[in-house]
């Protein structure tokens, strides 16, 4: 039994006449009839009762005829699928995140994706920027909302600015500063910095370091936390002051205050995905975020 005995029959068993069978098949209605007979003597059953001038599906018929649409959908989907991935058209998009980053661009570019790729499966992980990292090195992911630019790798990652972070400084509530409606760098000098750990976000210290330097003055890192939650919670706890993004102020800050930096200092936030990733669908993306980022 091939596939084209099973289309044969489906066409049969859909228009109830071999005649408009064999013209929406563009068949000869006698190489038609004597394939669909082919097909029961194949099978031992009657899937047809061609008696009183008429066809009419056997009971055999009508099961058969939904278990042949299945399998003939099933090998068509294969096809399709195997055809995409030729294209470099794959069937899934995996993005890295970091949770309370990227509010209003991240939900917009997949609405705006899912418009041109409907049939592409979206998964979203939330990682650290040290897991994006290595996920994309893996192949595990194929793009990643890392924030700060990777070092330079060769030619493993290639990444792109996307937007800016307004970087605020956390500081105790108790805390003199925490009175000002703003703080200029310089005015932490004194202070402790609560810094990222290189572990989970790799570049995040050389940052804090090179802007204190450009404030004049060598920035002091007590303490480094895994994330920003933690960050916040060393900073409640007295052990310094850190800089985070302003997304950050949605969380949980309980005993520490937000204040702006004057002038206002903000932060490069990027996007990476690995250079010899072929993906169509990745490429579509890319260019989504970079348009979208533009209005933002």
């Amino acid at each position: 039994m091939e596939l084209r005995h099973l289309r044969y029959f489906v066409a049969v068993a859909e228009e109830l006449s071999f005649t408009k069978a064999a013209q929406k098949l563009r068949l000869a209605q006698p190489s038609l009839t004597r394939q669909v007979r082919n097909l029961e003597d194949e099978i031992g059953v009657q899937l047809l009762d061609r008696s009183n001038n008429r066809v009419v599906l056997t009971e055999e018929g009508k099961l058969f005829l939904i278990d042949s649409k299945k399998l003939l959908a099933m090998c068509a989907q294969s096809v399709a699928t195997v055809q995409r991935i030729s294209r470099g058209e794959t069937l899934d998009l995996n993005i890295g995140y970091v949770a309370n980053i990227h509010y209003g661009l991240l939900p917009a570019t997949l609405g705006a994706f899912r418009k041109l790729w409907p049939g592409v499966a979206l998964n979203l992980f939330d990682m650290t920027r040290a897991e994006q990292f290595q996920a994309l090195e893996d192949r595990k992911i194929d793009l990643g909302f890392v924030g700060l630019r990777p070092a330079p790798s060769g030619r493993i990652l290639l990444s792109e600015c996307v937007a800016h972070d307004t970087m605020l400084v956390a500081l105790p509530i108790r805390h003199p500063l925490a009175r000002q409606r703003k703080v200029t760098l310089a005015e932490l000098a004194p202070l402790f910095f609560i810094g990222m750990s290189a572990k989970t976000h790799p570049g995040s210290r050389e940052w804090l370091i090179e802007i204190c330097h450009e404030a004049g003055f060598a920035g002091r890192i007590l303490q480094e936390a895994d994330g920003e939650a933690t960050a916040i919670k060393f900073v409640a706890d007295g052990l310094g002051v850190a800089l985070l993004p302003d997304q950050i102020t949605g969380l949980q800050h309980e005993g520490v205050v937000f204040r702006p930096l004057f002038p206002p200092l903000r932060r490069e936030s990027a996007i990476a995905w690995r250079a010899d990733n072929p993906s169509k669908p990745l490429q579509d993306y890319i260019q989504i975020v970079k348009e979208l980022s533009r209005g933002m």
